[in-house]
């Protein structure tokens, strides 16, 4: 498996370096053994304060992503905690696996749709109908048991999660609310 480790703000020492991709090859290989990459990205935010960004793809073709963050004021420690929260979401992923039916690749079902990045609004600017397109993609949008969204949704860290209802074949919006619960929305056919 592949570790880039990375600093923005910051100077990531050989020594942290080293520390951080022993750490995360062995921790991320008890869970995924077929893991491809892993990125870590150490950013300093304010004077001593530091966040770890951890990324892991999980390497099965099912475009898992594994995501944790953490703060601190020490590198070592910041890191370390990200670490203990991506291992937790791993051991998580590895139970719901066990204890859910294996999803065959195959039989995975997408549609395509297009991402757009808007830029925040702002109270001295007026958009009029529509706001500023900073970015466009294609993306996709998988057909998923609500279970396994559920799933996904945790691995990438992810506050919202769009997907298709593999029982209703229907578009269904999960996200966190304030209270810390999950909502879920299933959209009915328009028409």
């Amino acid at each position: 498996m592949k570790v880039i480790v990375s600093g923005q703000h910051m100077d990531v020492g050989d020594s942290l370096r080293s520390h951080i991709q022993e750490h995360v090859e062995k921790h991320v290989s008890k869970y995924f053994e077929n893991a491809i990459s892993s990125s870590v990205m150490l950013t300093m935010e304010k004077p001593h304060y530091i966040r770890t960004d951890v990324l892991v793809n999980e390497g099965t073709g099912k475009g898992i992503l594994v995501k944790s963050t953490a703060h601190d004021s020490d590198a070592y420690r910041s890191f370390d905690s990200a670490l203990v929260k991506l291992e937790n979401q791993m051991r998580k992923h590895k139970s719901r696996l066990k204890n859910h039916q294996r999803i065959n690749p195959d039989k995975l079902s997408f549609i395509e749709a297009k991402k757009y990045v808007i830029s925040p609004s702002n109270d001295t600017e007026d958009y009029g109908d529509s706001p500023a397109i900073i970015a466009e993609k294609l993306t996709s949008i998988e057909e998923l048991p609500v279970g396994d969204a559920v799933m996904k949704m945790d691995l990438m860290g992810a506050s919202t999660y769009l997907f298709i209802n593999s029982g209703t074949k229907r578009l269904n919006v999960l996200y966190y609310r304030r209270d810390g619960n999950i909502a879920w929305i299933d959209v009915p056919p328009i028409g």
